[in-house]
Formats: C-alpha cells, structure tokens, sequence
C-alpha cells in the first residue's frame, strides 16, 4: 500500500511539474507575445507621429516638389546660351557703324575712339556734374550731359563760347541782353569743338586737372591731344554714343 502511494504522489508530482513547466513557457510565450506587440506599436507610432514631425521640422532637408512651373524655369542649357550670344553679337554688328564713331562713358568719364571698328584712342574727359542750379520755382537748371546716340552736326575751329543764362545767373550776376558783348568769351573752349546740337559741345579745357571727374554743365570736355585726334577723325554727320 505505501509503494500504491508512493506511486501515487511521485505521478502527482510528475504531472504538477509538467503543468508547471507549460504554465512557465505560456508565461514566456504571452510576455513575448505582448513585447512583439509593443515593438509594432512603438513602430507605428513612430511613423504617425515622430516622423510628420521630423519632416515638418525646420531642421529636417526638403526636397521641393517638381512643378510643372518649375520645370519652365529650369536654367538655359549651354548650347542656348551659346546661341544667344551670337544672335546679339550679330545684332551689335549690324548696329555698329562702319565708319567712325566716338563713345563716351559719363559714368567713368572716359572715352573711346574707334575707326572702322577698331579702337584708335582712348582716354579721359569731363561730362556733366548733375549739380542743380534753382532760381526760383519756375526757373532751374540741372547740369548733365544728355545720354543716347548722337551725330556730329558741325566741326569748329577757335570756337567762342556764347554764355548762356544760367552762366550769368550762377555767378550772381544779372542777365545781360541776348547779342551782349559780355556773353561772348574767347578761348576757353580750346583749338576745336564738335556741335552735337541743343547746346552741347565736345571741345577742350582750361582745367585738365579736373579730367575724368564729373564737373561741367554738360558738355564733354577733353586734353588738347585728344581732341585734336577726335576732330580729325570724326566727320560730320559721325555717330557719338553717350552712356
């Protein structure tokens, strides 16, 4: 009878360490169920939440999507470029004279020379000071030299000055009649001039230390050399451009 129980409660042992050891990897079965749960919530979460706000972060690098618009204003390619440049070069050789010409910078105050397309001198001169001269409401000048394309309409040899108003005006001296003696002054426009019309001269200087400097009352002014050189070369009629 004791070897029946003992029997007995080896068996039950047995079975209650079995159940034990099913309970044990049930256990660890459920925690690594709940972990693998866990892991795929904390991925979803990441993708709802962490990664929306990445992207909408200042820090975060975009990448602007490709519009329609956008990819009209995509930069020229190399060969377009190269073809604009010809079509102006061409261009600018169509509109530049054959003859010659004179191009004056009121900017730099330089000037350049050229013959048959070709430079032949150039230099410093004066152009217009852009100083205002008021008199009253009405009456003002502002001394600048006109910009645009110009031609050579009269070559002058001894040229006299004929003072206008304003010259009288800004010495603080009154206007004198129009044919006065006192508004003819000799020597002081140099040997030549050349007339671009409305009142504007190309001639020469008393003051060549103030070449390259923006002084007069808008007409150019340059050295002796240089506007001797200029004069003989430019015929009437020649193309002076001013910018």
């Amino acid at each position: 009878m004791k070897g029946l129980e003992m029997n007995r409660k080896e068996q039950h042992l047995d079975s209650n360490g079995q159940v034990q050891a099913i309970t044990r990897k049930m256990i660890r079965w459920a925690l690594g169920g709940m972990a693998a749960v866990g892991l795929i919530i904390l991925i979803i979460s990441w993708f709802l939440l962490v990664v929306p706000w990445v992207m909408n972060s200042p820090l975060a690098y975009k990448t602007q999507p490709t519009s329609k618009h956008a990819q009209e204003e995509a930069p020229p390619s190399v060969q377009k470029i190269s073809d604009d440049i010809d079509r102006l070069n061409s261009k600018l050789e169509r509109l530049t004279p054959g003859g010659s010409y004179l191009v004056i910078n009121t900017t730099e105050n330089t000037f350049s020379l050229y013959q048959r397309k070709q430079l032949i001198r150039e230099g410093l001169c004066s152009t217009g000071s852009y100083v205002r001269l008021e008199v009253d409401h009405q009456t003002s000048w502002t001394f600048k030299t006109p910009q645009g394309v110009f031609s050579v309409k009269g070559k002058l040899v001894n040229p006299v000055w004929r003072k206008p108003d304003w010259a009288f005006l800004e010495d603080g001296l009154p206007v004198p009649p129009v044919d006065h003696q006192s508004r003819f002054e000799y020597g002081v426009l140099g040997d030549y001039a050349l007339n671009l019309g409305n009142g504007y001269l190309i001639h020469g200087t008393l003051y060549k230390r103030f070449l390259g400097l923006p002084v007069t009352h808008g007409c150019v002014r340059m050295n002796d050399e240089d506007l001797e050189m200029v004069y003989q070369t430019l015929p009437q009629g020649a193309k002076v451009f001013i910018y």
